[in-house]
């Protein structure tokens, strides 16, 4: 198991993004249209150096916990996954996770690193609530919250520009104890 493994699923480990990161596929990720299409990257070049300060600042800081999504077999990096916008004192954070490598799209690898990272968020963070946003064209972000038990909360009409429009931005929310109820009932 790599030294960096933060937590380990069946089929992927999430561990601390690094700078080395850099030097592999992660920044071309953000540059590419189709990864971005639904997402509010894309809209600027990313580049090596801003990737740098990013993980730079993201690993400082204690309001948000960024993670790299690897294969356990082959040590692959194929996404990141956050726990963005941490507030301690009402126990809640903000979801959110990009698998930049399309061979691993539709295969469920991002629902595992979504539910070891719930997972966490409830039992080590003592979150009271994690919650994601996505754009309403995003069906694919939105069956990922419905399928690790979030409730849809509601919706921001043209609250995001995509693509030469705006478009409507749809809320999803889960609570500790709809968490543990629903993996008691599993």
């Amino acid at each position: 198991m790599n030294m960096n493994s933060f937590i380990v699923g069946k089929r992927v480990i999430l561990r601390t993004l690094c700078i080395k990161d850099v030097k592999g596929p992660y920044v071309s990720w953000f540059n590419d249209e189709v990864v971005c299409r639904y997402n509010q990257h894309h809209v600027f070049a990313y580049d090596k150096s801003q990737a740098e300060e990013y993980i730079r600042k993201a690993t400082a800081s204690r309001n948000e916990l960024v993670l790299a999504i690897n294969t356990k077999r082959g040590a692959k990096h194929i996404g990141n996954i956050a726990l963005q916008k941490i507030d301690l004192v009402s126990r809640n954070a903000m979801v959110s996770i990009v698998l930049g490598d399309k061979d691993y799209w539709g295969k469920g690898y991002a629902k595992e690193a979504m539910q070891l990272l719930l997972e966490h968020g409830f039992s080590q963070m003592n979150l009271h609530r994690i919650y994601c946003a996505t754009t309403a064209d995003n069906i694919a972000m939105q069956n990922l919250a419905i399928s690790v038990g979030m409730n849809k909360e509601g919706r921001r009409r043209e609250a995001a520009f995509k693509t030469d429009r705006y478009v409507d931005v749809i809320e999803y929310g889960l609570l500790k104890r709809e968490y543990v109820r629903r993996n008691i009932n599993e």
